[in-house]
């Protein structure tokens, strides 16, 4: 940029225009500052109601960029925000008058078939570690939308279809490269800085910026057998009984979500989705009583590709829409909590809002909560409704309708959230997605962030 006044006369840049000139120099990536001409694209997410304005934004290429990217915010004072996929409900991966550290260009997925193990860069999407992997018919868990951040989901725990046979994607992690608030490049697992690899496992990014992890790998594929039964709105409190049934009896091989959904036509229904995560003559088998209980409106169960299953789900929550959702988690789907949903879906203001059940528990639920610091192992499902539109002048009645859904499920949770699936919900709802954790990840956030440099997040705070 030129620097000129109005006269045409150049005029002295400030110390931080000065600072950035220099930064923009060192960086291997580059770097976009407000008056840029792709400064707009630039701090667009996911999320379309997430409207912030960082002070400048870093596309960082390796490690060493991330590193001066932490000395200038600590030098200018800066906080800091961290984005691969940008796929944060709450829009944490940006900040107002912040740096936002950028990872979306180092993206590189390398599979090792020997050990069975896969690295990947911070920025990498689900996608990138689905396609590498079933390259050689393995997988891990990752979640359920393709293009979020591979990292930023698995530093909060990684719920996904493997889940409930390997474990969350956290547990899935063998080693961590991590720059933490003064700089250094650690390198985090079981046998190095073992504290610190405990916090990132399920802690978010209060403890740095992770520039690499390492994920066993698990045989997979290439096809499974997976989809959905749709059943009509008449049936919805049978197929919701039937979903809790079945999800109570299933193998750690079957994943089964359902969701409360609309039809193009405007007929509300109820949506059950299977998958088993083995072999295609075992999944027939074990999916049929789902199959075979209740007639459905449609029965889209079939053998796909597990990439293409892993990126069914996109085209429901498109980048640039309006998102809203609050979540909890529930341990059991008794007939008093069908009938709240059965009342309130019906009030949902949009064809497209969903009220969604995931299935957890399995591998998840049989690790104790202190392995790592992912604490709430002891639910069955994360429930949530979900509001997607477009228009900004409908704000008010999805979030209200999203929020009267949630308080009306509240006796039937557990106290505890996916720290994933959190908004802007404060520091209580933080202390609930940790529970007895919560005080050694304090604990750890004092000795690896005193300053509490990563605090655009859902934040723990220094232990005082």
């Amino acid at each position: 940029m030129t620097m000129t006044s109005a006269l045409g006369a150049k005029r002295k840049p400030s110390p931080q225009e000065t600072r950035f000139a220099a930064f923009r120099r060192r960086l291997s990536g580059s770097l976009v500052l407000p008056g840029d001409d792709d400064y707009h694209s630039a701090r667009r997410v996911w999320n379309g109601m997430i409207d912030k304005r960082p002070a400048v934004i870093a596309y960082c290429a390796t490690p060493g960029d991330v590193v001066e990217s932490i000395a200038v915010a600590r030098e200018t004072g800066l906080s800091i925000a961290v984005r691969a996929g940008g796929h944060n409900i709450a829009g944490k991966s940006l900040c107002d008058d912040g740096l936002v550290i950028d990872l979306s260009r180092m993206r590189r997925v390398t599979i090792d078939p020997e050990s069975l193990t896969a690295r990947a860069e911070g920025g990498a999407l689900l996608a990138d570690l689905d396609i590498a992997s079933q390259a050689y018919d393995l997988a891990t868990t990752t979640g359920v939308n393709s293009d979020t951040g591979l990292v930023g989901l698995t530093l909060g725990g990684g719920i996904g279809r493997l889940g409930r046979k390997h474990g969350l994607s956290c547990d899935n992690m063998a080693s961590a490269e991590v720059v933490t608030a003064d700089g250094r490049i650690l390198k985090a697992s079981e046998d190095e800085n073992a504290d610190l690899f405990w916090a990132l496992r399920g802690g978010g990014g209060n403890f740095g910026v992770v520039t690499e992890v390492v994920y066993r790998l698990h045989p997979l594929g290439p096809a499974v057998l997976a989809g959905s039964l749709i059943y009509r709105w008449r049936d919805a409190r049978a197929a919701l009984r039937l979903y809790a049934e079945f999800a109570a009896a299933a193998p750690d091989e079957i994943s089964a979500d359902a969701a409360l959904a609309t039809l193009p036509g405007g007929e509300r229904a109820v949506s059950i989705s299977a998958f088993y995560a083995g072999p295609l003559d075992e999944a027939e088998r074990a999916l049929e009583p789902l199959r075979s209980a209740i007639a459905p409106l449609e029965d889209r169960i079939r053998a796909i590709p597990y990439v293409e299953l892993q990126r069914a789900g996109d085209a429901t929550f498109p980048h640039g829409d309006r998102f809203f959702w609050k979540a909890q988690f529930l341990r059991s789907l008794p007939d008093a909590a069908i009938d709240a949903l059965i009342d309130i879906y019906p009030a949902a203001p949009s064809i497209r809002s969903l009220f969604v059940l995931q299935q957890v528990g399995g591998a998840i639920a049989r690790a104790p909560a202190e392995q790592s610091a992912y604490a709430n192992r002891d639910a069955a499902f994360d429930a949530f409704p979900v509001s997607i539109w477009t228009e900004p002048a409908e704000d008010e009645a999805h979030i209200a309708w999203a929020s009267a859904a949630y308080e009306a499920m509240r006796s039937f949770g557990t106290n505890g959230v996916y720290v994933n699936n959190l908004g802007d919900e404060g520091e209580d709802r933080v202390r609930s997605a940790y529970g007895a954790n919560y005080r050694r990840l304090a604990a750890l956030k004092r000795e690896f962030d005193p300053a509490n440099l990563f605090r655009a997040n859902q934040n723990v705070r220094p232990a005082g």
